[in-house]
């Protein structure tokens, strides 16, 4: 590489990559460089590959870890800093990268040596971690088509590329979907109802697009179908006619014109099909579970049913007492609640049996306070401290945090970026963690501590107000963290096992789902919980409040998340593309089964279900509830040890720590829960603590 190719931003391996200096001309000239040299590089270690450790893992790392470094940040980008300009580099690059790694997997010289290095002298003098990746290592690659040959192998490969291709399609048209709507409101009783939050945010949103001078009293308002906007809306409206359009626009991303993506989720599921087939599986979801901790289908659908069983009853008492408790606050005996009309009324009755308002409660979860709180309770846990440290690395945008994470000796074990904000112009839905930099101790005796990238889409600040979380929002930051203490607290030290890899995906939920936890406890909550203007501390009553409304229609909660992974399931293992079955056909079945209400005849909700068609999650979106049965039992320790003894919880949040967080991949998940716990997992905690036992 040239002089000019080396100040390249993303050639920085091991380094806090110098965002402000990445373009889509950075990527377009860095990326084909390191491929070249990532290709030339494997294919001399192919020539003298031995049945080693050294051989097979730590030179390969070696030779990966800069395009890996430079591809992960891009993709990264594609997610937080989307632009046309970096999806044409994205998307021109993303062939040649895929059809690298697709070969990377189906090298028969690295197949063998790993099946020698198995089966050989040296593999009694591996520790039971390596002995783990080596078997994972195998069966990935037998996964990745290295038994398959000639014509069969040609196929793959196109599918690789073909499936890689749409599901970025996939997920630029939910962005542009989403972006493409916007209902502007200019008549105030049309705003009648709505929280002073949302009419900041909508004001402000307003202003932004081209009505200047909008205000929070005067308007106009800008409804978009940016969650922290449409959820609110839906719930505090009070006119029906609009919920509706809001409603039916949510249902309908990327399901019409240019935007839709039916005709990719068949190809998707076809060719998800057509690999199964070619890999000796009668299913992709067989291929999914079978790398899980759930290993078999069946094992899926005993959990999924068992909670259907507890939940359904429960959903169809909560649905009917909604009914009624509608008709009676309308006046309208015969009103037949639609779908748009379920959040308001909804909201009206928990407002009215517990008292008790998102709303009410946002003034009391400013942020920097949140944020606070978090970090003290991962401090009175797990012995770390976290110091902000703004300004020492540059970031993607103005709104991102960094922080820096210490150990009870003070040295630094690890550090994560925060991107707390929804940006709907520039920035995907959701929330997720990624890990930027791994673990790894280096030749010469140095340690890399890990960093994270935590990413949410919470209620940005409005004017001179602070980002006013609702309690969900407080949920979904608790959770993420839960994820990158995992990433960021492990002690293993090959790079391969450490933090979240390795770790079988179904399990990987369980300290976010875990984390969530401590957003219901009193001194955790109490400790950070204070009013944003006055410094107020949260009164007493409202924490009751939010107690008592923790599982506040939880069965048709439990039920709704059952349903995604139903559907998901359904789709990938009982589904025939082609067969004369549609995918409108399979939802009907899971609706049928799974749904006390059911969805509009035009509800594409599948439109937009980027989780399994163009996340990780395909035939895995249970891993949510199977991790949830998990965290749920291990928070059960801490109830078993006592919520209000902090002795008691910081010898159990070393216990958690020690085990859950720290061994990362290192060991099967089933191993290092029972570490924790002492037996195996119980659904007895997720039915207490949902009141569906």
């Amino acid at each position: 590489m040239t002089t000019a190719d080396t100040q390249n931003p993303l050639l920085s391996v091991g380094q806090h990559p110098r965002f402000e200096a990445i373009t889509p001309a950075s990527v377009r000239e860095a990326v084909p460089a390191l491929l070249e040299e990532a290709r030339t590089a494997f294919e001399a270690l192919e020539a003298s590959v031995e049945p080693t450790w050294e051989s097979l893992f730590d030179r390969r790392r070696a030779i990966l870890e800069p395009l890996g470094h430079a591809w992960g940040i891009a993709g990264h980008l594609m997610g937080v800093r989307n632009s046309d300009e970096l999806r044409a580099a994205y998307e021109e690059l993303q062939p040649s990268v895929v059809a690298f790694f697709t070969a990377l997997g189906q090298s028969e010289a690295i197949y063998r040596a790993l099946d020698g290095l198995r089966n050989g002298d040296a593999w009694a003098g591996l520790d039971a971690t390596r002995q783990r990746l080596v078997e994972k290592e195998l069966a990935d690659m037998r996964l990745s088509g290295i038994g398959l040959e000639g014509a069969e192998r040609e196929r793959f490969n196109a599918i690789q590329q073909e499936l890689a291709e749409l599901a970025t399609g996939f997920s630029n048209a939910v962005l542009d979907s989403r972006k493409a709507f916007a209902l502007v409101l200019t008549d105030a009783g049309d705003v009648e109802g709505l929280p002073e939050t949302l009419l900041h945010m909508t004001a402000a949103s307003a202003a932004a697009n081209g009505h200047e001078g909008a205000t929070p009293e005067a308007g106009p308002w800008r409804i978009t179908l940016d969650y922290p906007v449409s959820g609110p809306f839906l719930q505090h409206c009070r006119k029906a006619d609009l919920r509706e359009k809001v409603y039916r626009a949510m249902v309908s991303v990327a399901s019409e014109g240019d935007l839709d993506n039916r005709g990719r989720i068949e190809s998707i599921l076809a060719l998800r099909k057509e690999r199964a087939g070619l890999l000796g599986f009668t299913s992709h979801a067989e291929i999914s579970v079978s790398t899980k901790m759930a290993e078999k289908v069946e094992a899926v659908d005993r959990l999924t049913e068992d909670l259907r069983a507890a939940a359904y009853p429960q959903a169809e008492t909560e649905h009917a007492e909604l009914v009624a408790y509608a008709r009676e606050r309308s006046g309208d005996a015969e009103l037949e609640l639609c779908n748009w009309d379920a959040p308001f009324w909804s909201e009206r009755l928990r407002e009215e049996r517990y008292d008790l308002s998102d709303e009410e409660l946002r003034p009391y979860f400013p942020f920097p306070k949140v944020l606070d709180g978090l970090f003290g309770v991962t401090q009175r846990l797990f012995g770390v401290t976290v110091r902000a440290a703004d300004g020492e690395v540059e970031v993607w945008h103005p709104d991102v945090r960094f922080f820096r994470i210490h150990g009870a000796d003070g040295a630094e074990i690890a550090n994560f970026y925060l991107d707390p904000y929804s940006r709907p112009e520039d920035k995907r839905g959701g929330a997720w963690m990624n890990d930027l930099m791994g673990r790894e101790r280096k030749d010469d005796g140095s340690l890399q501590v890990p960093t994270a990238v935590l990413v949410c889409n919470q209620t940005p600040p409005a004017g001179d107000r602070p980002s006013l979380m609702s309690h969900r929002e407080v949920e979904t930051l608790f959770h993420e963290f839960g994820h990158g203490l995992q990433h960021m607290l492990t002690t293993v030290e090959v790079p391969e096992a450490a933090g979240i890899n390795s770790v079988e995906w179904d399990a990987v939920e369980l300290p976010s789902q875990f984390m969530e936890n401590w957003t219901y406890h009193e001194a955790t909550v109490m400790a950070f919980a204070a009013h944003y203007e006055s410094g107020e501390p949260l009164p007493r009553e409202l924490f009751d409040k939010l107690v008592a409304a923790k599982n506040y229609r939880s069965g048709t909660a439990m039920l709704r998340q059952l349903y995604f992974g139903a559907l998901d399931m359904e789709l990938h293992h009982r589904f025939q593309p082609g067969a004369g079955e549609s995918v409108g056909d399979v939802k009907q079945r899971v609706v049928d089964r799974m749904s006390v209400v059911a969805p509009l005849p035009e509800d594409r909700f599948e439109c937009s279900f980027a989780h399994i068609f163009a996340g990780g999650y395909s035939a895995g979106y249970y891993s949510y509830k199977w991790a949830e049965v998990l965290s749920a039992d291990a928070f059960g320790a801490f109830e078993e040890a006592g919520l209000g003894d902090e002795a008691a919880l910081a010898e159990t949040g070393t216990r958690f720590r020690d085990t859950v967080l720290a061994q990362g991949g290192s060991r099967h998940p089933m191993e290092v829960f029972r570490d924790f716990r002492g037996r195996e997992p119980s659904t007895e905690a997720l039915l207490r603590h949902t009141g569906l036992a």
